[in-house]
C-alpha cells in the first residue's frame, strides 16, 4: 500500500516537472527572442550580431528537440482545464520559435543562412518535431518569397546550400517532410527569380505577376518536386545565379562523404543530374576539381568514388580548360587518383579538341619559368619551380591513347608533334635537376606516333636507338633531325598538315631560341626530302629571315643550307635580298656566323648570274672592307681573300669598282705585315689583283723573291700619284685609324705607310689634318717598341716639313704647290725598313682555293659538331653517317 502511495506521488512529481520545463523553455525561448529582436534594431556589426542571433537560434532549437511529445503533454494534465492550457504553451512555444525566425529574415534575406542551419541540426537530431519544424521552415520561405517580390532588389546569398538540403529532404521517407521540403523549394525558387536582374530589377512587374502564378500553382509544383530528382535539377539550374548554382553543387559534393549511405546516394543522383543539364553555368570549377581531388586522396576507396569521377567528366564537357588547367597544378609525378582523374577527364570524345588545346597552351610553357602570356589565369603551383608542362607532358600519356581521343589526336598531330619536341628540348635541361621527371615528354611522343598509325615510324626510330638519349641535351639536336628523317622515309601521311604548321610558327613571332633551333632542323629535313632544289620562294623567304637569328646555330644552319643550293643559285627568286641578307651577317657578334656568311657568300657568288652579280658587286665588296680589320685572323683572311675573288670575277666591270679598291688599299697593304701568315699571303693574293685592275706594276713586288713591304708602300705611293692622287688624302685618313692600334705590326705598317702617303701628297692637306697627324706621330716617338720610334721619327719629320712649309707659304712656295699638280716627282725610299714577313711564300692561286675548301669543310665540321655532338661510345659511332646524310641534302 505504502509502495503504491509513492509511486503515484512520484508520477505526480514528473508530471509538475514536465510542466515546469515547458515553462522554462517557454521562458529561454522568449529571453532569446527578445534579444534576437534587440539586435535587429542595433548597430552592432552585421557579422557579429548574425553570429550572435545564430547561437540564440541554435540554443532555441535545442530547448524544442528537448520537449516531450504533445500527446505527453496533454497526460500531463489532470482537467480537460489543464491539458488545454499545456496544449497553448506547447503552441505557443512552437509559434514563439517561428516569429523569431520571421523577425530575422524580415530585416535580412542573408538570414535565411540559418534555415539551412536548422536542416543540419535537424537531420543531426532525429526528432519527432522534424515535419513540425518543416512546416516552420516552409513558413518563413513563404514569407520571404511573399517580401521579396514587394522588394526592388533581393540579395539572398544562401540560396543555394539552403536549396541543396531541401533537395535532399523531397525524397524523405516521411512524405510529410518531403512534402514541406517540396513546398519549401517553390518558394525558395520563388526568391531566387526575383534575383535575376532582368525579373527583379529592369521590370519588377512582371516579377511580382511571375511570382503570383508560382503561388497559384505552388501545389502542383510541390508535387512535381516529391520524389523527382530530375524536375528539381533542371529547376535549379533555370532559377539560381551561376553563383548559386554553384554553390548547390558544391554543398551536394561535400554531401557524398556523409556517413549515411542513403543522403551519399541522393546528393549524388542530384548533383549528376543538375551538372547534366546545367554544368556550362557552374562557376568555380577549378575549386571543385580541388575538392574531389582531396577527397579521393584521404580515401582512396571512397564509397562514391565513381560517382565524383563522373563530377569531373561532366565539367570538363563544358568547362574543359578550366578543369585540365586545375589537373596539370599537382605534383609530379602524378598519383593514382590524379590518373584517374585525367582517364575521367577524357572520357569522352566531345570535348577532346578542348583539352588537347588546353594541354598545348600549357606546353607553350618552360618548365621552372613563369610566363605572363601562356594563359589568362595565371594558376602555377606555389613550387619555386613550375612543373605544369611536366604535368601536361605526362598526362598526355593518359589521353592520347584513349579511344575518345583518336579524331583530337589526328586533328592536332602536328602541334603534339612539335610542342613535344620542345618539352624534350626543355626537359634535357632539367635532367640534372629533375631525373625522375624528364622522360614524361619522350613517353608521350612515343605515344603520339604509336596512336597515329606511325607504328612503322616507332620501330625504325628503336632499331637506331632513338629513345635511349632522346631527352639528353647532348644528343637532342641529332635527334630532331633524326626524327624528321624517319617521318619523311616513312612517307608519313600528316606531313601537308605538319609542314603548315611548321611554317606557321615560323612566321609568327618571337619564340624561344631552341625553339627556332627545331623548328629550322625539322622544316629543313623535310623540305629536303619532299622538294626538289631551289625552294619555293615562301620557304626561302624563311631561311633569309634565320640568317640573322640570335641564335647563332639557327643562323649557321640557315647558311649552311642556302650555300647547299649554289648550284641552283640562279633559279631562286629574289637572289638580291638573299645575297643582301648574307651581307647583314657579317655584322654578327659570333665568329663562327661571320665565317659561315663570308663561306656562303662566296659559294653562291661563283655561281651567280653575271648580271646580278653586276648589280650588287659594289655593295658587296664594300661589306666586305669592314671585315678587313676584324679581330679574328680567318675572318680577315677570308674577308681579304673573297674580296680579291670578287674583283677578278668582276674584272670587265673596273670601273664600278676602282672606289671601293682604293677605299680598301689601306687595309690590304698594312695588313701585309700581319702575325698571321694566311692574312698576309691573302692580302698579296688580293692586292696583286687590285693592282693589275688598276694597271699598275706591283705585282712582282709581292712575289716571294721580291718582297719588300717598303717597296710595295713606295710602288703604291708612286702610282697614286700618277693615277689617283686626289685620293690620297682619303687614305691619309684611314691610315690614322691604324696608328692608334695595339698591334705592333699595325702601328709599324701604318707609321710607314702614313709617311709616303704625306710625302706624296702633303701637299692636299690642311693645316688643322697636319696638326692631328703629329699628335699621333709624337705618341709614338714614346712607344716601347724601338722600331716603332725609329720609325715614328722620319714621318715625323716629313709632317713637321710640310707644316713648316705651310706656315710660311709665299708666292713662290704657292706656285711651287700648283706645279706639283702638272710635274709628278716619283719618291724614293726613306725608312730602310726590313720586314719579318719577308721570307713568307706567296701561294699560288690553287693554293688559296685548296685552303679555301679547307676552310669551308672546317667550318662545316664546326657547324655539325654544334648541332651533333659526338661520344666515344659504340652507339654514336652511326653517327658519321648521319653527318654525311645532312652533308648531301
Amino acid at each position: 500500500m505504502k509502495t503504491s502511495q509513492e509511486e503515484m506521488i512520484g508520477a505526480v512529481a514528473r508530471e509538475a516537472h514536465e510542466a515546469r520545463s515547458l515553462v522554462d523553455i517557454y521562458s529561454g525561448l522568449l529571453s532569446n527572442q527578445s534579444v534576437i529582436l534587440a539586435m535587429n534594431s542595433s548597430f552592432v556589426d552585421p557579422l557579429r550580431q548574425f553570429e550572435s542571433q545564430l547561437k540564440k537560434i541554435e540554443s532555441s532549437f535545442r530547448m524544442l528537440a528537448s520537449m516531450p511529445s504533445l500527446d505527453k503533454v496533454k497526460q500531463l494534465g489532470s482537467s480537460n482545464e489543464d491539458i488545454e492550457d499545456l496544449e497553448n504553451l506547447y503552441q505557443n512555444i512552437l509559434n514563439m520559435f517561428e516569429y523569431s525566425l520571421l523577425s530575422l529574415v524580415t530585416t535580412d534575406f542573408y538570414k535565411l543562412q540559418i534555415l539551412k542551419e536548422i536542416l543540419v541540426w535537424m537531420s543531426e537530431d532525429s526528432s519527432y518535431l522534424q515535419d513540425r519544424i518543416m512546416i516552420i521552415i516552409n513558413t518563413v520561405l513563404k514569407f520571404a518569397a511573399w517580401k521579396a517580390r514587394r522588394c526592388t532588389s533581393v540579395d539572398a546569398p544562401c540560396l543555394g546550400v539552403l536549396a541543396a538540403e531541401l533537395s535532399l529532404l523531397c525524397s524523405h521517407d516521411d512524405s510529410l517532410i518531403a512534402q514541406q521540403a517540396s513546398l519549401g523549394m517553390c518558394h525558395l525558387f520563388d526568391i531566387a527569380k526575383c534575383q535575376h536582374a532582368d525579373i527583379g530589377k529592369s521590370n519588377p512587374t512582371d516579377s511580382k505577376s511571375h511570382s503570383v502564378l508560382l503561388s497559384s500553382n505552388v501545389e502542383v509544383l510541390a508535387k512535381k518536386f516529391q520524389q523527382n530528382k530530375r524536375e528539381i535539377a533542371q529547376t535549379v539550374g533555370q532559377t539560381l545565379l551561376p553563383s548559386l548554382l554553384t554553390d548547390f553543387v558544391r554543398s551536394l559534393l561535400m554531401k557524398l562523404s556523409s556517413p549515411d549511405d542513403k543522403i551519399a546516394s541522393e546528393a549524388a543522383s542530384i548533383l549528376t543530374l543538375t551538372l547534366t543539364f546545367h554544368s556550362h553555368k557552374v562557376t568555380m570549377v577549378s575549386k571543385i576539381v580541388d575538392a574531389i581531388y582531396k577527397q579521393l586522396c584521404e580515401n582512396s576507396f571512397h564509397n562514391m568514388k565513381c560517382d565524383m569521377l563522373g563530377v569531373i567528366t561532366l565539367l570538363t564537357r563544358t568547362s574543359p580548360k578550366k578543369v585540365i588547367f586545375q589537373l596539370m597544378d599537382y605534383p609530379v609525378p602524378a598519383d593514382d587518383t590524379l590518373i584517374q582523374m585525367w582517364q575521367a577527364a577524357g572520357s569522352e570524345a566531345t570535348p577532346a579538341p578542348h583539352v588537347l588545346k588546353t594541354i598545348l597552351l600549357i606546353l607553350k610553357g618552360k618548365p621552372g619559368e613563369m610566363e605572363d602570356s601562356l594563359t589568362e589565369r595565371k594558376r602555377f603551383s606555389l613550387d619555386a619551380t613550375n612543373v605544369m608542362p611536366l604535368a601536361a607532358s605526362q598526362a598526355l600519356c593518359t589521353f592520347l591513347p584513349l579511344g575518345s581521343y583518336k579524331k583530337a589526336v589526328a586533328q592536332f598531330f602536328p602541334q603534339l608533334l612539335m610542342a613535344l619536341m620542345f618539352q624534350v628540348s626543355y626537359s634535357s635541361e632539367l635532367s640534372l635537376m629533375l631525373t625522375d621527371r624528364t622522360l614524361y615528354a619522350q613517353d608521350a611522343l612515343r605515344a603520339l606516333l604509336n596512336c597515329s598509325g606511325l607504328q612503322e615510324v616507332d620501330i625504325t626510330l628503336t632499331k637506331k636507338s632513338f629513345w635511349n638519349h632522346l631527352s639528353e641535351e647532348l644528343y637532342h639536336r641529332y635527334r630532331v633531325y633524326l626524327l624528321a628523317k624517319t617521318l619523311s622515309g616513312c612517307n608519313f601521311p600528316q606531313f601537308p598538315e605538319t609542314l603548315h604548321y611548321l611554317y606557321k610558327l615560323s612566321v609568327e613571332g618571337p619564340r624561344r631560341s631552341e625553339d627556332n633551333l627545331i623548328i629550322v632542323i625539322f622544316l629543313t629535313e623535310l623540305l629536303n626530302n619532299f622538294f626538289k632544289e631551289p625552294f619555293p620562294e615562301v620557304f626561302l623567304v624563311l631561311f633569309r629571315n634565320w640568317i640573322n637569328d640570335s641564335n647563332p646555330v639557327v643562323s649557321k644552319l640557315s647558311l649552311l643550307r642556302i650555300a647547299q643550293m649554289s648550284s641552283v643559285v640562279n633559279e631562286i627568286e629574289n637572289v638580291s635580298s638573299l645575297l643582301i641578307a648574307i651581307l647583314d651577317a657579317f655584322l654578327s657578334k659570333d665568329e663562327t656566323v661571320v665565317r659561315r656568311a663570308l663561306l656562303t657568300l662566296r659559294t653562291l657568288l661563283a655561281k651567280l648570274d653575271k648580271v646580278i652579280y653586276s648589280s650588287l658587286c659594289t655593295r658587296i665588296a664594300s661589306s666586305y672592307c669592314p671585315l678587313m680589320d676584324h679581330i679574328n685572323g680567318g675572318i680577315r683572311s677570308m674577308a681579304i681573300r673573297h674580296f680579291g675573288e670578287l674583283l677578278r670575277e668582276m674584272s670587265q666591270y673596273t670601273w664600278m669598282l676602282s672606289d671601293v679598291v682604293l677605299g680598301g688599299l689601306v687595309p690590304l697593304i698594312v695588313f701585309l705585315e700581319d702575325d698571321e701568315e694566311r692574312v698576309a699571303n691573302a692580302c698579296k693574293y688580293t692586292l696583286k689583283i687590285c693592282t693589275l685592275q688598276l694597271k699598275w706594276s706591283t705585282s712582282y713586288l709581292l712575289k716571294n723573291a721580291n718582297y719588300s713591304f717598303e717597296m710595295v708602300v713606295l710602288n703604291i705611293c708612286n702610282n697614286l700619284i700618277i693615277s689617283h692622287r686626289n685620293y690620297i688624302r682619303d687614305l691619309i685618313s684611314d691610315t690614322l685609324g691604324f696608328l692608334w692600334s695595339s698591334r705592333t705590326y699595325l702601328k709599324r705598317a701604318s707609321v710607314i705607310l702614313v709617311g709616303y702617303l704625306a710625302k706624296s701628297g702633303g701637299h692636299l692637306l690642311h693645316r688643322d689634318e697636319i696638326e692631328v697627324m703629329l699628335d699621333v706621330i709624337e705618341r709614338l716617338l714614346r712607344d716601347e717598341d724601338p722600331v716603332i720610334k725609329e720609325l715614328a721619327k722620319i714621318t715625323h719629320s716629313i709632317f713637321k716639313k710640310i707644316a713648316h712649309k705651310l706656315t710660311s707659304a709665299t708666292l713662290k712656295q704657292n706656285f711651287q704647290k700648283l706645279l706639283k699638280f702638272f710635274y709628278i716627282k716619283k719618291l724614293k725610299p726613306l725608312y730602310n725598313y726590313n720586314s719579318p714577313n719577308r721570307q713568307r711564300d706567296s701561294p699560288t692561286d690553287s693554293e688559296y682555293i685548296k685552303n679555301d675548301k679547307k676552310g669551308l669543310r672546317e667550318e662545316n665540321d664546326d657547324t655539325l659538331i654544334t648541332l651533333f655532338p659526338k661520344k666515344h661510345d659504340t652507339y654514336m659511332q652511326n653517327d658519321a653517317i648521319a653527318h654525311e646524310d645532312v652533308m648531301v641534302h
